[in-house]
């Protein structure tokens, strides 16, 4: 038998803080995990930006700022939101 050595303990909602990398000692709540990649979003951290091209026509093309995913082994939870 296997075991699951990938296994996040991060929550979605959870707060953590970054130990590693480009954003290191900042804090933020988790917004999304994706289980493949081992990564997971955190708001207002690892801004992307992403160029959309015009669908029709008359449309014009925009410019979004998008978060970027950053990989568990970077972060640590610091403490749980607390749900009512």
């Amino acid at each position: 038998m296997k075991a699951n050595k990938n296994k996040i303990k991060i929550k979605k909602g959870d707060i953590v803080k970054i130990i590693s990398g480009k954003f290191k000692d900042q804090t933020g709540k988790v917004n999304s995990i994706k289980k493949k990649t081992n990564s997971l979003t955190i708001e207002n951290i690892n801004f992307k930006t992403k160029h959309i091209k015009p669908k029709q026509t008359e449309e014009k093309g925009t410019i979004k700022k998008i978060e970027g995913p950053i990989h568990c082994s970077n972060i640590i939870r610091t403490s749980k939101e607390k749900k009512f």
